[in-house]
């Protein structure tokens, strides 16, 4: 799978693109980031998500859920911990 290096309006983190099962991910880093980086990020890639076909995923040291009170009720999100103890949290239209 290619991952291509895409620009997203406001963040400050590296976004990758990629398709996999006819779906479009949006992919981004906060691990090694100290608050509020990891909210604004997630927040500057939301605005990626515009058909059912759109993912977004974020790796985070921690699952954030001060953040799930501030994503809209039209994202829902799903959360996997990893064997390394992040979380990948993935986020799509409801």
């Amino acid at each position: 799978m290619k991952k291509e290096l895409i620009e997203v309006p406001r963040a400050t983190l590296d976004f990758y693109k990629y398709e996999e099962d006819g779906l479009t991910f949006y992919e981004f880093n906060v691990t090694g980031c100290q608050p509020p980086e990891p909210m604004v990020n997630t927040l500057c890639g939301l605005s990626l998500l515009k058909s059912d076909n759109d993912r977004l995923v974020g790796i985070y040291f921690h699952e954030p859920f001060p953040l799930y009170d501030r994503i809209p009720l039209t994202i829902s999100h799903e959360a996997k911990e990893l064997e390394n103890g992040d979380f990948r949290i993935t986020f799509k239209i409801a």
